[in-house]
C-alpha cells in the first residue's frame, strides 16, 4: 500500500564520491547529436539517409533549445556563477551548439550538396538559374508565394511583429522614403508555413536531371517586388527559437484537457532562447533582431544556408532515387506467433517476446484485434503516451466500444510535442462512448500496457501487452523496442490494479511482479545493484548489464559506483545523456559505458543483473531519469521464461557489446571516442538483428 512521493522539494542529491563530478547532461545530449551526425558523414551510407541524418540533428537541436536551453539562459540573464545552471553552463553549452551547426552546415555545403550534384539533383541559387529558370521562378513567386506575404514596415503604429516558434522570416533594411514620406527603415517579411520550402523545378526548365529551388531563395530574390518605391538594402532571412515546454498548474485548473488546449495556443510565442540568420547578415540587423527578441549576442547563430535543414526532409520525399535510400526491410511475423492463428491460445501456452522492429507491430495489432471481434472479450483498458497520426489501433479501440465491449484509455495528454494529438484522441474515443482517463495529477503516465479481460467458462482470465515503447505502429518501423504478450496472473493482476489506480486514485494494491514508478521503481533498483555488489565483496559472479536511453538520476548513479567499487562489472549502454564518468581511475574503473547509433533509433529498456547464483533480468518503460523515477508513471516487468531472458540478453545487450560498427566509449575525460574495429568479422548488432530475422521471415515463407 503506498502513495505518490511528495513532489514539491527537490530531490535529494547524494554524495556519489568526493572526487567523481558528474558530467553536464545537456552537453552530453549535445554530444550525442554529433554521434548522429556521423552518419551523415559516412561516404557509405546512401546519400539522402545522409542528407535525413543531417534534418534528424537539426530537430534535435531544435527541441534541445525549445525544452533545455531556457534553464541556462535564465541562469546568465541573473548572472548565476554556481549551480547545476549558471553563466558557465550556458556559456558552454552555447559554444558547443555553435560547433554542431558549423559541422552541419561545412557537411550540407562541401559534402552533401556536391554529391547531390554528381546524381543529378541540383538545388540551385539565384545565381546558378538560367534565364528560364529564372522566369519560371518569377512567375511562381508571383502566382503562389506573393499573394502571401504581408511585409510590415516598422514605425510606432506598426511595432515589430510576433514572429512564431521556428518560422522563416525575413529582415530587410529599405532607402528612401514610405509613402507618407517617412524615413521606417525596416521591414519585415513573415513566412507561412503552409508554402513548400522545398519547390521541385519542371522537366522543361529543369535541364539534366532534377532541379529545385528553396522558398527562401524565391523570396530573396524577389524582395523589391515587395516593396514598390523603396530600394531593398541589406536583408537576411531569419528564424527563432522560443521555450515550448508547456507549464500548466494541474492542481490548480478544473479541466485539464481544455487548460492544455489553451496553451497549445501560447506555445509557439514562448520567451526566445535562440536566433538563427545567414552568414552574410549585417551586424546593424542581428543587433536590431537581438534586441527585439532580448538576447545576448552568444544566441546569435549564423548560418551558411538555409536557416530551417529540418525542412530539406521535403527534398528526400521529392526525389525518386530509391538507390539513394537505405533498402527496404520488411519485418518478420514475430516468430512465436502464426499469423491467422489465435494469439490468446498462443499466450496461454506461454509469454511471448516481440523483438522490434525486427519483428513487425502487427503481433500487437493482431492481439487487439483479436480482442475487439472475440463475443467473450468483455473489457479493454490501455494507456496512450503516444500513438501516432496511424489510425489502426484508435479504429480497433472505437470498434470494440461499438461491439460493446467496456473501453477504458487512459490518456497522457502532456506528452511532449504530441499534446494537440493526444487531445483529439482523448475526444474521439469519448465520442464514442469509452471511458477516458487522465492518470494522476502532476505525474505523466509514460508506462505502455494493453490489458485485455476475457470470459472463460465460469472465470475472467486477463491477457496483457506491456511495451517498452509506444502504440504507435509508425515508429515500432523506427525504434528498437520490446513488446511482450502474456497471461501470466500475477503479472496481468497487477496492470489491472495499476489501471484502477490510474482510474480511481485509491491507494495502489501491493504489486506482485511489477516494478511501479513513483512507488518504488527506484528503490527496487537499488536494492538490486546493493546485491550485486554484495555478490562481489563475497567473492561471488557480480554483473549488471544496462540498456536505456539516458543515465541522469543522482540516486541511482550513486549506487552504481558503489557497486562498482565493490568489484562488480557493469556494462551500459546508454544512447543519449549519460552523466556517470566511466573508467575514472580509482573510482569507475569497473563501469564501462558506450552509446550505439544506427540505422534504427535504440528505445529498448533492459535492466539485468547477476548476483552470484541469482539471475534476474528487467524490461522497462522507464529510463534511469530523476522524472522517470518520481515524476512519471513507469513500470518495469520481470522476464521470468529463462529462454525468452537468455534471448533479450543475447539480443539486446551482448550484441550491442559486441557491436564494432556503431558503437562509441564513454572514457574518463568525459569524451567519446568512435569504436572502429578492422576485418572482415566486424559487425554491427543492429545488421545481424536485421540479417536474423529477415531470414527467418524466409524461412517461414517457405516452409
Amino acid at each position: 500500500m503506498s502513495t505518490a512521493p511528495s513532489h514539491s522539494s527537490s530531490p535529494h542529491i547524494p554524495q556519489i564520491d568526493p572526487v567523481l563530478s558528474l558530467l553536464d547532461r545537456d552537453a552530453s545530449i549535445l554530444d550525442f547529436n554529433l554521434r548522429v551526425l556521423d552518419w551523415a558523414k559516412r561516404p557509405e551510407v546512401p546519400l539522402l539517409e545522409r542528407l535525413r541524418y543531417l534534418c534528424i540533428v537539426s530537430s534535435n537541436l531544435d527541441e534541445f533549445f525549445e525544452v533545455r536551453a531556457m534553464l541556462h539562459l535564465a541562469a546568465f540573464a541573473n548572472n548565476d556563477r554556481k549551480g547545476l545552471y549558471s553563466v558557465k553552463t550556458f556559456n558552454a553549452n552555447y559554444a558547443k551548439a555553435a560547433q554542431l551547426v558549423a559541422e552541419q552546415y561545412s557537411l550540407y555545403n562541401e559534402a552533401l550538396l556536391p554529391a547531390l550534384e554528381a546524381n543529378a539533383i541540383q538545388i540551385l541559387s539565384h545565381g546558378e538559374r538560367n534565364a528560364a529558370q529564372r522566369k519560371w521562378v518569377h512567375d511562381y513567386f508571383v502566382r503562389e508565394v506573393k499573394p502571401l506575404l504581408v511585409p510590415v514596415g516598422l514605425d510606432p503604429s506598426h511595432p515589430f511583429p510576433q514572429v512564431a516558434n521556428k518560422s522563416l522570416n525575413f529582415i530587410v533594411q529599405l532607402g528612401g522614403k514610405d509613402a507618407f514620406g517617412r524615413h521606417n527603415d525596416i521591414a519585415i517579411v513573415k513566412v507561412p508555413r503552409v508554402l513548400p520550402r522545398v519547390i521541385q523545378m519542371p522537366s522543361k526548365v529543369a535541364g539534366h536531371g532534377q532541379s529545385f529551388v528553396l522558398l527562401s531563395s524565391v523570396i530573396r530574390a524577389h524582395l523589391s517586388e515587395l516593396f514598390i518605391g523603396r530600394t531593398v538594402g541589406q536583408f537576411s532571412q531569419f528564424r527563432v527559437t522560443r521555450h515550448s515546454d508547456l507549464a500548466v498548474d494541474e492542481e490548480d485548473v478544473e479541466n485539464l484537457r481544455t487548460a492544455l488546449r489553451h496553451g497549445l495556443q501560447h506555445r509557439n510565442y514562448g520567451e526566445a532562447v535562440r536566433l538563427e540568420v545567414s552568414e552574410s547578415c549585417s551586424e546593424h540587423l542581428s543587433d536590431f533582431l537581438l534586441k527585439q527578441f532580448k538576447l545576448p549576442p552568444v544566441a546569435l547563430f549564423r548560418v551558411a544556408g538555409p536557416v530551417n535543414l529540418v525542412r530539406l526532409n521535403q527534398l528526400i520525399d521529392l526525389v525518386n532515387q530509391p538507390d539513394l535510400l537505405f533498402p527496404a526491410y520488411q519485418a518478420s511475423y514475430p516468430k512465436q506467433l502464426q499469423r491467422g492463428a489465435s494469439v490468446f491460445e498462443r499466450m496461454r501456452q506461454g509469454d511471448v517476446l516481440i523483438h522490434q522492429p525486427y519483428e513487425s507491430f502487427d503481433g500487437v495489432l493482431d492481439f487487439l484485434r483479436e480482442a475487439v471481434y472475440d463475443p467473450q472479450v468483455l473489457a479493454i483498458k490501455q494507456t496512450i503516451y503516444r500513438i501516432g497520426s496511424d489510425t489502426a489501433m484508435l479504429d480497433l479501440l472505437r470498434e470494440a466500444v461499438r461491439r460493446g465491449k467496456e473501453v477504458t484509455a487512459v490518456v497522457e495528454l502532456k506528452a511532449r510535442f504530441d499534446e494537440e494529438a493526444n487531445i483529439n484522441v482523448a475526444e474521439q474515443l469519448e465520442s464514442v462512448g469509452a471511458q477516458v482517463v487522465y492518470g494522476v495529477v502532476g505525474l505523466k503516465t509514460h508506462a505502455k500496457m494493453l490489458l485485455v479481460t476475457r470470459r472463460e467458462g465460469r472465470v475472467l482470465k486477463k491477457y496483457g501487452h506491456l511495451s517498452t515503447g509506444n502504440y504507435n505502429p509508425r515508429t515500432t518501423r523506427l525504434y528498437t523496442d520490446i513488446s511482450y504478450l502474456t497471461c501470466d496472473a500475477r503479472l496481468t493482476a497487477d496492470m489491472d490494479h495499476l489501471f484502477m489506480h490510474l482510474a480511481s486514485q485509491s491507494r495502489l494494491h501491493r504489486m506482485n511482479k511489477l516494478w511501479v514508478a513513483p512507488f518504488y521503481l527506484q528503490r527496487k533498483i537499488i536494492a538490486q545493484l546493493d546485491a550485486v555488489g554484495h555478490a562481489a565483496e563475497q567473492g561471488q559472479t557480480a554483473k549488471v548489464m544496462v540498456k536505456m536511453n539516458a543515465l541522469t538520476d543522482a540516486e541511482l548513479i550513486a549506487a552504481l559506483v558503489r557497486a562498482g567499487q565493490k568489484g562488480a562489472q557493469i556494462d551500459l549502454i546508454i544512447r543519449g545523456a549519460c552523466m556517470l564518468p566511466a573508467q575514472v581511475p580509482g573510482v569507475t574503473d569497473n563501469i564501462r559505458v558506450r552509446s550505439v547509433v544506427g540505422r534504427f533509433l535504440e528505445h529498448t529498456r533492459v535492466f539485468y543483473f547477476v548476483a552470484g547464483d541469482q539471475e534476474s533480468l528487467y524490461l522497462s518503460s522507464a529510463d534511469w531519469m530523476n522524472r522517470n523515477m518520481i515524476r512519471r508513471i513507469e513500470l518495469a516487468w520481470p522476464v521470468q521464461d529463462p529462454v525468452l531472458r537468455q534471448r533479450v540478453v543475447d539480443e539486446c545487450l551482448n550484441l550491442y557489446l559486441q557491436d564494432g560498427r556503431n558503437a562509441w566509449r564513454l572514457d574518463a575525460d568525459g569524451q567519446y571516442a568512435k569504436l572502429e574495429k578492422k576485418g572482415r568479422h566486424v559487425h554491427s548488432a543492429q545488421g545481424i538483428l536485421m540479417r536474423r530475422y529477415a531470414s527467418g521471415a524466409k524461412q517461414k515463407k517457405t516452409g
